[in-house]
């Protein structure tokens, strides 16, 4: 079943049985309840009480890499306008959402919660998360996390830079197995290819660590597109094997006509 897309169109037919009714023509013949249509001598057909109830679990990214934009926006908030985009889509009446957030001491869980009111409380405390925080927390260890605490299938909405060398596709895996999983993955465009702007000096956000590379060099240049192109293609390897959606944002571009065109296509597919 398509949780996301249910979400968007309203409850689906659901699958615990209800209550019988005479069989009306254009009814699905498969819904006829034999057992019932014996002790009525008329035809009966089972209805099936509606999926309202949706759980859904924001997965958000929190090592430092977020904070790196150049042009429109920086990464963080394209992951807030991710959690946000998903969180609206799929909040209504009697479904919860819940959080687990990455963090270099480890992942906060934020437990679900049901109404608007709620789902603002929780973007407000991912838009409130510190910056130049030391560390990273393994996207796998908090992918595991989730696993654990999300009992109820649900949606899993992972919204991360996948700048992550951990085994996060494995735990993907494992999770995309239970849930239907969104990936977002958000992106800058310095990530993919480095300007030729002479001597530069590079600063890992999550370490510290700083390296001069000449960026006039064009055989530096041309390597480090080639090994971006290499992460690009085993990120979306890893995502497509793990049977998750992928959508992809990045800061030069208007986040919202992705996020339309991502439902858009969904919606055809089903």
């Amino acid at each position: 079943m398509d949780m996301t897309i249910k979400s968007l169109e309203g409850p689906g037919a659901g699958s615990e049985s209800g209550d019988g009714r005479a069989y009306q023509p254009g009814d699905d013949v498969r819904r006829i309840d034999w057992n019932l249509t014996a002790r009525s001598e008329t035809t009966q057909v089972r209805e099936t009480i509606a999926d309202r109830e949706l759980e859904t679990w924001l997965v958000v990214d929190g090592s430092a890499s977020l904070d790196f934009g150049t042009t429109r926006c920086e990464k963080r908030d394209l992951a807030l306008a991710g959690a946000a985009a998903f969180g609206f889509l799929t909040c209504r009446a009697g479904n919860r959402i819940g959080a687990a957030l990455g963090d270099p001491e480890g992942t906060v869980i934020v437990p679900p919660r049901a109404g608007r009111t709620a789902l603002l409380g929780l973007l407000r405390r991912i838009e409130r998360r510190p910056r130049d925080i030391a560390g990273h927390t393994p996207l796998a260890d908090t992918l595991r996390r989730v696993q654990q605490v999300a009992r109820r299938r649900g949606v899993v909405v992972v919204v991360s830079d996948l700048l992550d060398d951990g085994d996060w596709p494995a735990a993907l895996r494992h999770l995309a197995a239970r849930h239907e999983v969104v990936v977002v993955e958000v992106r800058d465009p310095r990530e993919d290819e480095l300007p030729d702007t002479g001597l530069l000096t590079l600063v890992d956000p999550e370490t510290g660590q700083r390296l001069e590379v000449q960026t006039a060099d064009a055989r530096l240049r041309r390597r480090f597109a080639d090994a971006a192109e290499e992460r690009r293609c085993r990120n979306e390897r890893a995502v497509r094997s793990a049977g998750a959606s992928r959508i992809v944002l990045s800061t030069e571009r208007d986040w919202v006509h992705d996020v339309v065109r991502y439902t858009v296509a969904k919606r055809r597919r089903r």
